[in-house]
């Protein structure tokens, strides 16, 4: 039995190669969220929170809890607590996709002592954007020397979900999560800033990267420096996250596309709201009207991040008291549908990070959440290293999808002249032109490997076509 031919192996590996490469029937789409669906972390505990406070489950530090609340409804957990560090339990309020919400509708989160008084409290809400959509806030229980919620101990977390009458009547599903800070270790400034900057840097330099946001805080998408092109559907809420040291400044801001479909205008037909590493709301924007053609929203300008921050009474000021993961959620409005159909419209977003990097209060603990990495830097721009190499990998399947397109034909060309020839001839040896004498052999196909053809070793010092003569 004869080996194959290389030429037969280099054309088998270019139909490979090509079959690869070239378009092909869609496989089935793996499962995933639709416009509207929320990723909650796939780690996190079921818990159902109590209706008497004692009787509600304890919250770890560090971990996330998962429960649900009905309309008007309250849940009581419990946190125990040290007077070493400070406290954050966040909420994150997750209604149905498609539900009917109102401007008064929301979560609010306590934290209360023993004696019932409220250490403090935050509520989610959503506001003049009052489509369904994940939206979150927080509670702080702090060491500052006043007279309540300062002891170690037991406290109490009271969520309660305010509706109003018209609101769709199920239930949400919520995401909690509580982190702790440590003090530091060294006195540090107690007096927030009153000034900083406020004018928003130029666009970033060197263009739109393609990036697909995540659908949670969970699966949140990273983010640089720099321009991110993506695209949202109608009711579609889309997570990224952006890592800012101490010291740095954060400037955000959301372009949506125009639409190649004519439709009424959409009022707050974009959200776009801003948390910290604790999850706690920075600040929020919506009042943007949609009439088709490309509009701007942005995130008012906000101090660099730094510890003396939360001593601020503007709540915005005070969230940007960590360093760490600041989270962006983009939600497009579900009556955008309707104007301008249900197709996903382009998504930009613009973020610029100005600043070195300082040391931060020195914590006398791990600062855990409250911090930046070198893998956290990483992580915020694979993105544009992703995008990078799948432009290179791209270019190689071009090259080499050309060249064994190329391949291809030639050796199509070499069986189709076989063949004429073969018909030419008939069955006779003496019809075929002669090859050159001292010529090498030229490979080819042979009726033992499944083609008409010619043979890959010259018959009698000379190369030809056909079955070799009789001996």
């Amino acid at each position: 039995m004869r080996k194959r031919s290389a030429a037969r192996s280099a054309l088998a590996g270019a139909v490979a190669v090509c079959a690869f490469a070239a378009p092909s029937a869609p496989a089935a789409a793996a499962e995933g969220p639709g416009p509207g669906a929320y990723t909650f972390d796939t780690g996190a505990h079921r818990v159902s929170g109590a209706s008497v406070n004692t009787e509600g489950p304890v919250l770890e530090a560090g971990s996330t809890y998962r429960d649900s609340i009905a309309p008007e409804g309250k849940r009581y957990y419990r946190i125990d607590l040290d007077d070493r560090v400070d406290a954050y339990l966040s909420a994150v309020a997750v209604p149905e996709p498609g539900s009917r919400v109102a401007y008064g509708d929301g979560l609010s989160v306590t934290i209360e002592d023993r004696s019932g008084r409220s250490c403090d409290s935050g509520t989610a809400r959503f506001g003049s954007a009052d489509y369904a959509r994940p939206i979150a806030d927080y509670a702080e229980r702090r060491i500052t020397g006043r007279s309540t919620c300062q002891e170690a101990g037991p406290y109490y977390v009271l969520l309660e979900r305010n509706g109003e009458q018209d609101s769709s009547p199920g239930p949400w599903q919520v995401e909690i999560r509580l982190v702790t800070e440590p003090r530091p270790a060294a006195p540090v400034p107690t007096e927030a800033p009153e000034e900083w900057p406020s004018a928003s840097p130029a666009a970033p330099a060197g263009g739109p990267t393609a990036r697909a946001g995540g659908h949670g805080f969970h699966d949140a998408t990273g983010l640089d420096q720099g321009e991110w092109q993506d695209e949202i559907a109608p009711g579609e809420t889309l997570f990224y996250r952006v890592p800012v040291d101490w010291g740095q400044q954060l400037f955000v801001s959301a372009d949506l596309g125009s639409s190649t479909a004519e439709g009424d205008g959409v009022g707050n037909a974009l959200a776009v709201s801003l948390y910290n590493p604790a999850r706690g709301l920075v600040d929020r924007e919506s009042a943007v009207r949609y009439d088709g053609k490309q509009k701007s929203l942005s995130i008012d300008p906000l101090p660099p991040v730094a510890h003396e921050n939360r001593h601020d009474s503007d709540s915005s000021v005070g969230a940007m008291r960590f360093a760490g993961w600041y989270y962006l959620s983009v939600t497009l409005s579900p009556e955008t549908a309707g104007s301008f159909g249900d197709r996903p419209l382009p998504l930009t977003l613009r973020v610029d990070v100005t600043g070195e990097a300082g040391a931060g209060p020195g914590y006398e603990g791990p600062a855990g959440d409250f911090r930046v990495t070198s893998e956290d830097r990483s992580a915020a721009d694979s993105g544009r290293n992703a995008a990078q190499e799948s432009g290179g990998a791209m270019a190689v399947v071009a090259a080499v999808a050309l060249g064994t397109g190329t391949l291809l034909v030639l050796g199509l060309g070499v069986w189709t002249l076989a063949a004429r020839r073969r018909a030419a001839m008939g069955t006779g040896a003496a019809a075929l032109p002669a090859q050159a004498a001292g010529a090498p052999p030229v490979p080819g196909f042979g009726p033992d490997d499944g083609y008409p053809g010619r043979y890959e070793a010259p018959v009698h010092g000379q190369g030809g076509y056909g079955p070799p003569p009789a001996s």
